[in-house]
C-alpha cells in the first residue's frame, strides 16, 4: 500500500471510529419511556460477536448491529443494560442468538457502548423502536 492509499485508509478509519463513537454517545443515558413499537420487549442475557462474514440478511456486522430471533431485518431495537442503565439502538441484520436464556447478540461496538464488552454477557431489556 502506497503512502497516499495508507493516508486515505487512516482518515477513513478515523471517520468511522468517530462517527460510531458519536452514535454510541448520542443514545447513552436518554429516557425511552413510551417509545417502543407494538409493545414488543424481551428481558434476558445479551452477548456480543465479531463475526466477519455475511449475516443471515446478506449484510455484514456493523458498528451498531445485532442478531435477534424474530425481529425483521432492518428493524431497530433499543437495548438497555439493566446493570448500568446504558442504552443503544441497534439495527437487526442477523438471526440468533441460539443459546438458551439469551435474547440478543450485539456487535462488539454495541457491547462496548453498553458497557459489557469485557464481561461478555449482560442482563438487558430489548425493545422494538417505534415506526419499525
Amino acid at each position: 500500500m502506497g503512502d497516499s492509499a495508507l493516508k486515505q485508509w487512516i482518515i477513513g478509519a478515523a471517520i468511522v471510529v468517530g462517527s460510531t463513537t458519536a452514535a454510541c454517545e448520542s443514545w447513552a443515558g436518554q429516557s425511552w419511556a413510551g417509545q417502543s413499537g407494538a409493545g414488543q420487549s424481551w428481558v434476558g442475557k445479551a452477548s456480543y460477536y465479531g463475526y466477519h462474514g455475511r449475516t443471515a440478511s446478506g449484510g455484514r456486522v456493523g458498528a451498531l448491529t445485532a442478531a435477534h430471533r424474530s425481529l425483521p431485518f432492518g428493524s431497530q431495537a433499543r437495548v438497555t443494560n439493566l446493570g448500568n442503565g446504558r442504552s443503544v439502538v441497534v439495527t437487526i441484520n442477523d438471526r440468533g442468538p441460539f443459546v438458551r436464556g439469551r435474547v440478543i447478540d450485539v456487535s462488539v461496538h454495541a457491547a462496548q457502548c453498553l458497557g459489557f464488552r469485557s464481561a461478555g454477557l449482560a442482563r438487558v431489556k430489548v425493545e422494538r423502536v417505534a415506526g419499525e
